[in-house]
């Protein structure tokens, strides 16, 4: 049983302590930290934590409890997870892991000089949907991953910190865009470096200093290419999705605005709808299980069972080291205006990789660019000459 400190009581640390709370019953929240003592109170009443505070080092230091899970704004990560390393506990960081990659060095370093266990908390990852994509890609499904565009839009944040540059570390990119980027390492690799980023940015609609809309490009040194697209501009709620092409298949994924349950209300339904909804009339998408179609209960449960296993999670504080660094490569080159490189001071991953190129061969003459069946029934085959480089077709009956 593990007993745990909670630092951060807004959406994100209520969505951790429901899934803790609801679904693995052999741990619990011991400590609720909050900024505002009454609501740190009314935290603890509500989810029947037994202590609460507003001191982020108390709430550390408790002796009851073994797991620092840091749910608060961006800019509080390295003071919360440098004070959880110092302290010897078991540390869990949302996303992002720092406001840039130089931050997210830095507590990297700091767990791993102390030797805690650590895990990144990158729910996305970890949804049903994603997972079973996942297993199949891994299985060869899809062959060769070719190209994954993740999109993640909506109204905007929930609390006034996301919008200040300084405290947040920039706008939807590093909000939303880290979500998207390990999406598409998961499936293209995590093994394999990113090279490169080409990036557009701009503050389209809302009266800020970072960026409200952003579409990036991250190229791998296979050839493969991450697609991300973000935006807190977007009307009608939050818009997830994912798109995997691979050399054999394909996969689209749904998580939000399309989940299976739809209904229309002229008068409301009487309560909340779903996360970043903008209405509870007309046309709604409700979750039936909101925190394990957004990812927290695989979440925590692979961080936690494999604690207890003494293994790896699958997110990793260098993980969220590597993220970092793609968001500020995407952030230099949306003011460049050009690719601009990925730059990793510690690359843990395979080195000289092959490209992802794809060749059939076809004959000892040929090689197979497509194959297709046509409507009179023959079989059409496109084919390039090895010798003359010629492009030619061929009928099979």
């Amino acid at each position: 049983m593990h007993k745990i400190t909670m630092l951060g009581a807004g959406l994100i640390g209520s969505f951790y302590t429901m899934t803790l709370q609801g679904h693995r019953a052999k741990d619990h929240v011991q400590v609720i930290c909050a900024k505002d003592l009454e609501d740190a109170r009314k935290f603890a009443q509500k989810w029947d934590i037994p202590k609460y505070t507003t001191s982020i080092d108390e709430a550390i230091a408790d002796p009851e409890t073994d797991v620092v899970v840091v749910g608060l704004p961006n800019y509080l990560h390295k003071e919360a997870v440098l004070k959880a390393a110092a302290a010897k506990k078991t540390v869990f960081c949302t996303k992002p892991l720092g406001r840039n990659a130089a931050e997210a060095k830095e507590m990297l370093d700091a767990v791993e000089k102390a030797g805690v266990y650590c895990g990144y908390l990158e729910d996305l990852v970890y949804t049903p949907k994603t997972l079973k994509a996942l297993e199949a890609a891994k299985n060869g499904a899809l062959g060769k991953i070719l190209w994954v565009r993740s999109r993640e839009t909506h109204p905007g944040p929930h609390s006034d910190w996301f919008w200040d540059k300084a405290q947040s570390g920039g706008g939807a990119i590093v909000d939303m865009g880290c979500h998207c980027i390990e999406i598409a390492r998961s499936f293209i690799g995590k093994d394999l470096r990113p090279v490169e980023v080409m990036c557009w940015a701009d503050t389209q609609v809302h009266p800020i200093e970072a960026e409200d809309s952003a579409i990036g490009l991250v190229r791998y040194e296979n050839g493969a290419i991450g697609q991300f697209e973000v935006s807190w501009t977007f009307r009608g709620g939050m818009d997830l999705r994912d798109e995997v092409s691979g050399t054999e298949g394909t996969i689209w994924l749904n998580h939000w605005l399309r989940t299976g349950f739809e209904m229309f209300t002229s008068v409301g339904q009487g309560g909340y709808v779903a996360e970043k909804a903008e209405g509870d009339t007309g046309w709604l998408f409700p979750v039936g299980d909101e925190v394990g179609s957004l990812g927290y209960t695989g979440m925590f449960a692979d961080m936690l069972d494999s604690l207890d296993a003494g293994k790896p999670p699958v997110e990793s504080f260098y993980d969220g080291y590597v993220v970092n660094a793609i968001v500020d490569a995407a952030y230099r080159s949306a003011a460049s205006k050009r690719w601009e490189p990925v730059k990793l001071d510690a690359w843990r991953g395979r080195e000289g990789v092959e490209s992802v190129s794809h060749v059939v061969e076809y004959d000892a003459d040929h090689i197979l660019i497509k194959e297709e069946k046509m409507p009179d029934g023959k079989t059409k085959l496109i084919l390039k000459n090895r010798k003359t480089g010629k492009i030619e077709q061929k009928f099979l009956d």
